[in-house]
């Protein structure tokens, strides 16, 4: 077994107990070649410098599981010195002078970062395939998509460049790439994490989160991210203990509401899909659980809003003056229709929308958790959803592919997408969970229970 089988956790306790240094960690990784189109960036001379600190310094008092084990950061994360790029072209040559508050929290866990993870631009497409980097792909079939936005970070976890990776997550975008690569991918609540020092999403749609192999993986890097900053607009209660510790909890019996009818899309799903969803729901009640068919929580009529979000969002996003021209024509589309949208428009466009997360959370309420399938179908071919002559088209195409996962972005509630199912091809199939605002810890629990029961072939592909 080489380093880059064990879990992060089983990394950290191989570093406290001083069998492995964080500078060991970091050159297994560097020496990994990326054959998945996970950096933009690559920062290994710096991440050994970081790894040399820490062992100069030695362990300090209270440091967490992770300690000396090395991550990314995804390229919509200005780091100080190195280039950011935020997916665009028309960034192709930042280099910021400061750090985020997400990098600066990473950097002071103890987690060397080997370099800039990729996304599309400005974060917005559900596939991975920026002009200033190669496509990101899953490593169960490189011809295939490792989805979006955070589609570098899951390509790196999964392919074992990465032990662990934080991803953001607008509409998706954690979830998405961890179906495609057949990982754990975890959105917090709304307020969870700090949105410091920016608070660029006036929305509240989007928050940072984490993308691992494992449930324990995840939860170790959320009690890394998640914390409460002076001046954050909104924040979640803090947990009443690590959200590692509450994998080891049993959450009891639940009531599980589920459906499996798109919400943003008419779309067929694909058998898959739905198979995983169901057998997901089996084995939801084989572990004592109620399972109970529900409506779709939020109406049709909200996806207009939301799109009115969504474009305005992209408009807050323009390029330097003078690169206009180099944004794709997906991002020039999306911010026109931004650009349109007034003011008063745009507010009214968020209350309706946060009417309609309080009508959804007020119909899931007696339930304590929520299962859909994560997407409509297995990873799509790299291309398939990108149509950069009809940018209309290529929104549809990715609402079509994404017909769940922005539901629980607009009520904030907490979602995971777990991998508990295997193509006979090979292509890893997500299911989501959903609970309520601020239960990541029953959330967690409950994964962590469904993890460890589910039969070793529907957690990993034939002839793994």
């Amino acid at each position: 077994m080489e380093l880059h089988d064990l879990t992060a956790l089983e990394q950290g306790d191989a570093v406290c107990r001083g069998e492995v240094s964080p500078l060991e960690l970091v050159e297994h990784y560097a020496a990994r070649a990326d054959a998945v189109g996970a950096f933009v960036t690559t920062t290994h001379e710096q991440a050994r410098d970081h790894a040399r600190r820490l062992a100069g310094a030695g362990r300090p008092d209270g440091a967490g599981p992770l300690w000396g084990v090395p991550t990314g950061i995804k390229d919509l994360h200005p780091t100080a010195g190195v280039r950011t790029t935020f997916g665009s072209a028309a960034y192709d040559d930042f280099v910021p002078d400061a750090s985020d508050d997400l990098v600066l929290t990473i950097e002071a866990a103890g987690m060397p970062s080997l370099g800039k993870t990729s996304s599309p631009e400005f974060g917005s497409p559900c596939y991975t395939e920026p002009d200033v980097a190669p496509p990101s792909v899953t490593p169960w079939d490189t011809t295939r998509t490792a989805g979006g936005s955070s589609g570098g970070a899951g390509a790196a976890v999964a392919a074992g460049l990465l032990p662990v990776a934080p991803g953001s997550d607008g509409g998706g975008s954690i979830r998405i790439p961890a179906s495609c690569c057949g990982l754990v991918g975890l959105k917090p609540t709304r307020g969870r994490v700090s949105g410091a020092p920016m608070y660029g999403d006036p929305t509240g749609l989007a928050t940072p989160g984490t993308l691992a192999r494992t449930v324990r993986d995840a939860a170790a890097l959320l009690d890394v991210l998640e914390g409460r900053r002076v001046g954050d607009p909104f924040w979640a209660p803090p947990p009443t203990t690590s959200f590692v510790d509450a994998c080891d909890r049993e959450p009891g019996r639940l009531r599980v509401a589920r459906f499996v009818a798109p919400v943003i899309a008419d779309v067929d799903v694909h058998a898959s899909s739905v198979t995983a969803w169901e057998d997901a729901s089996r084995l939801l009640e084989s572990l004592g659980h109620d399972v109970e068919d529900v409506p779709v929580p939020i109406p049709r009529d909200a996806v207009a809003d939301f799109e009115t979000c969504w474009s305005v969002l992209t408009a807050l996003s323009p390029a330097p003056p003078g690169r206009e021209d180099r944004l794709r024509p997906l991002t020039r589309w999306l911010g026109d229709l931004g650009r349109q949208v007034s003011g008063p428009d745009f507010g009214l466009a968020i209350g309706r929308m946060r009417r309609h997360a309080a009508a959804a959370l007020a119909a899931l309420a007696p339930y304590d958790v929520v299962l859909t399938p994560t997407l409509a179908r297995p990873p799509a071919l790299v291309g398939e959803l990108r149509d950069d002559a009809d940018p209309a088209r290529d929104f549809a195409n990715q609402k079509a592919f994404t017909p769940w996962t922005s539901a629980w972005n607009v009520t904030g509630m907490p979602a995971v997408s777990l991998p508990l199912h295997w193509t006979d091809g090979g292509l890893p199939v997500g299911v989501m969970l959903a609970a309520r605002p601020a239960e990541e810890e029953l959330l967690l629990a409950l994964a962590a229970q469904v993890e460890q029961a589910a039969p070793w072939h529907a957690r990993r592909p034939p002839g793994w």
